[in-house]
């Protein structure tokens, strides 16, 4: 069973915060077509109006161009919300690595922030975002919960920081919080441009465009790739687990593990394309290899992810094909 099997009572009110941005605008577009009222918080930094603007016309939908380092605005906008999907952050490991204060603010001060207001507001639940950059220098696999090693970035550090706060307002406070590791999330509106763009958009705009890509590294790097539709059911999941399954962080994943080069070919092969990719340097802070074991995501929270890699990429690809 996937998230559209999933219902909620038909007075729900959600705050989705980073709902402007490629998981949040996502979540925002699944929890309306269920008929919840939806709130979005997005300062735009990173999100785009353009991934909300066909849900500004529908009477459940409000969006707030407010930031999550301003108090108050999380105050406002938790008020009267039974369930928090708490997404805002800056991503990137490499951008983290030049701009560790500003990842201080807003992922780590930022999210404190929220979970203040929620708890203040007697939010129900509270569901944040964690990453799988978590597991850090660890060279176990598949990665665990509870198997973390030395932390290899700021961004890392943020997350990590944020899954402590994370267990400490469910102990101290009884904010019921959960947060989810995700392991490389891919799919529509992720964004493809940038310097930091994630690695499946960048390759599809590449090609798309008659580019050559780069790939950092040589291409043996493995990934536990995972469709946005199965990022959804895990929110949405969490919203509905008990609370003896509060105060604990979970991998999301797809159980799977993709060797960056044969996703490279894989692209080629499906656009019809023949390129070789140029090969940089490794990047700084990445993680070598990453697969996710789901047992406790699967027993907690009954998260059963229904899109394999397979499956999630050829919807990715005909999106991009239609979007870009």
């Amino acid at each position: 069973m996937g998230f559209r099997e999933l219902t909620f009572p038909d007075n729900s009110v959600f705050l989705v915060t980073g709902g402007a941005g490629f998981i949040g605008s996502n979540l925002c577009e699944a929890l309306l077509q269920k008929g919840c009222t939806v709130r979005c918080l997005d300062n735009l930094s990173t999100g785009h109006k353009e991934n909300i603007e066909p849900f500004l016309t529908d009477p459940k939908f409000t969006f707030y161009e407010d930031d999550i380092r301003d108090l108050e605005a999380c105050k406002k906008t938790t008020e009267g919300v039974d369930f928090v999907l708490h997404q805002a952050a800056w991503g990137s490991v490499p951008r983290s690595i030049e701009m560790p204060l500003l990842y201080e603010e807003i992922n780590i001060r930022g999210t404190l922030n929220m979970m203040e207001a929620s708890r203040q507001n007697g939010v129900k639940k509270f569901v944040y975002a964690s990453s799988s950059s978590v597991y850090g220098d660890s060279t176990v696999l598949p990665k665990k919960e509870g198997g973390e090693g030395k932390l290899l970035s700021p961004y890392a550090l943020t997350k990590r920081t944020d899954e402590e706060y994370g267990s400490l307002y469910h102990k101290l406070y009884h904010l019921d919080t959960y947060g989810l590791r995700y392991f490389n999330v891919f799919g529509r509106r992720q964004d493809p441009n940038g310097a930091y763009a994630a690695v499946i958009p960048k390759f599809l705009r590449q090609l798309l465009g008659g580019e050559q890509p780069t790939i950092n590294g040589d291409g043996r790097q493995s990934r536990d790739f995972t469709y946005v539709d199965n990022v959804i059911e895990a929110n949405l999941r969490a919203c509905l687990a008990p609370s003896s399954a509060a105060g604990e962080a979970y991998n999301i994943g797809a159980g799977g593990r993709e060797y960056l080069i044969d996703v490279y070919h894989n692209l080629c092969e499906a656009l019809g394309i023949d390129v070789e990719p140029i090969f940089g340097p490794p990047r700084a802070g990445d993680i070598r290899d990453s697969n996710a074991d789901i047992s406790k995501a699967r027993e907690m929270l009954s998260y059963d992810p229904s899109y394999d890699f397979q499956a999630g990429i050829r919807l990715a690809i005909g999106w991009y094909k239609e979007n870009l």
